[in-house]
């Protein structure tokens, strides 16, 4: 999702755009990769001395709620990166760095089949291990 795209969600929801969140979104850009709360607080703690751990949390699911962030659940903690959306995809994501990588692959294609008489309102599909770097 672009910077854009993100301050355009924040907006159509009635949110204001602060430099904070602005950052945060610009942290999720650069990064590229799934990060922790941790991590974005560390990094916001070094430009706005201060900052408060309940304001970095609120912003991640105010972000998550509406779209902005997706996460996914790595080591028994919530990670969050930037939505995709291109296009139907699923991830590659690797335990130990976040990094992802797109599968271009749905298994739902299958699995649809088999649940003919059941409404789906979504589904997620992630696979875990680790990248080369990290081997």
């Amino acid at each position: 999702m672009s910077l854009k795209e993100s301050l355009d969600i924040l907006k159509e929801n009635g949110y204001k755009m602060t430099k904070r969140r602005e950052e945060i979104l610009h942290f999720f850009q650069k990064e590229d990769k799934y990060k922790t709360a941790k991590d974005l607080y560390e990094y916001m703690e070094s430009i706005y001395e201060g900052i408060s751990y309940d304001t970095v949390y609120r912003n991640l699911h105010l972000y998550h709620k509406l779209g902005i962030l997706e996460s996914t659940e790595l080591n028994s903690e919530k990670h969050f990166r930037l939505s995709c959306s291109e296009h139907h995809h699923h991830h590659f994501i690797c335990k130990d760095c976040g990094t992802t990588r797109e599968i271009n692959v749905c298994p739902m294609n299958d699995v649809g089949n088999m649940l003919h008489n059941y409404q789906i309102d979504g589904h997620k599909f992630e696979i875990y291990g680790l990248c080369p770097a990290c081997q």
